[in-house]
């Protein structure tokens, strides 16, 4: 019951902005060290295709360094462009969770007769 393809889906893309937002704290972070190469976190094609499949579960996330060009000190992290990726996936996982709150509710409520 806790395991359909509506919750795993939900699952896995909240496990996917987890990782985005702890990568981009950890650019943000390190706005200031020079050399420093930020990185960007890619799950949804995956998620898509795993989800195609019928198999969340098999949903993979994607760590690679930005390509965005870097400045004097060789740090290529853009804070305007980490502060809206965080505000965006936080949006997103309020919205996640929220869903899966709710289906969980209604379970609850469905058992409690």
């Amino acid at each position: 019951m806790l395991d359909d393809i509506a919750s795993l889906s939900l699952q896995a893309a909240i496990g996917g902005l987890a990782t985005r937002q702890r990568v981009t704290a950890d650019n943000i972070a390190n706005v200031e060290t020079p050399g420093f190469t930020a990185r960007t976190v890619e799950f949804e094609s995956s998620l898509a295709k795993a989800l195609a499949g019928g198999d969340p579960a098999q949903a993979r996330v994607g760590i690679s360094p930005s390509d965005a060009q870097a400045g004097i000190n060789g740090n290529n992290v853009s804070l305007d462009t980490e502060i809206v990726t965080a505000t965006k996936t936080g949006l997103q996982q309020q919205l996640l969770t929220g869903a899966l709150t709710s289906k969980y509710g209604l379970i609850s409520t469905v058992l409690k007769g």
